[in-house]
């Protein structure tokens, strides 16, 4: 692959993983506790409710543009994977992460439609149910309180496995991790 195809896969990935991260991350320490301010506890299921459900799309845009990027690194990355001794372990992790991340999301996601589907269920903050919440809304928003905070933690976690693939390019490590592989030059 060209180096500007490398250099959009790479953007793509980033900018994605960046928006990913740190969107979650500032709806749940910010949206969620937020929305307790509202006049009345109607009014805090609405605003977390109508919060979350416009960052959704946003949220699909960045995970789609982080995909397309992995996906694209991988492919200009594949020789260099398979011939460093390392390399295959670091790629392995984070599609382990980027799998995990994607399904807590998702799970997420529906937990939060079925929130959002009564906009204004009665509710003490984004995540914590009041005295008048329904019992199965307040289930998914008990859920989503221990949620809020894995999305996070998975994706951090794959900003920093990104850092340490990163730093595998660098071409002395790419040297000796290929040297590594071939018997009898290091002991």
């Amino acid at each position: 692959m060209s180096q500007n195809t490398n250099t959009l896969s790479r953007s793509l990935h980033d900018v994605g993983l960046a928006a990913w991260f740190g969107g979650t991350l500032a709806n749940a320490t910010a949206l969620n506790p937020a929305a307790a301010q509202a006049d009345s506890p109607s009014g805090t299921g609405a605003v977390a409710n109508v919060g979350w459900d416009r960052w959704t799309p946003v949220n699909a845009a960045a995970i789609a543009a982080h995909l397309i990027g992995s996906i694209g690194m991988l492919g200009s990355d594949a020789g260099r994977v398979a011939a460093q001794k390392g390399a295959m372990r670091t790629t392995m992790i984070k599609t382990g992460l980027t799998a995990a991340a994607l399904g807590v999301t998702a799970y997420s996601r529906v937990l939060g439609k079925r929130v959002s589907a009564h906009t204004e269920v009665p509710a003490e903050s984004g995540t914590e149910p009041s005295s008048g919440t329904p019992s199965d809304v307040a289930a998914a928003q008990r859920q989503l309180s221990l949620l809020q905070w894995a999305v996070p933690a998975l994706t951090g976690a794959l900003v920093v496995i990104s850092a340490q693939a990163g730093e595998e390019q660098r071409p002395t490590t790419v040297l000796d991790g290929i040297a590594a592989r071939i018997p009898g030059l290091h002991g």
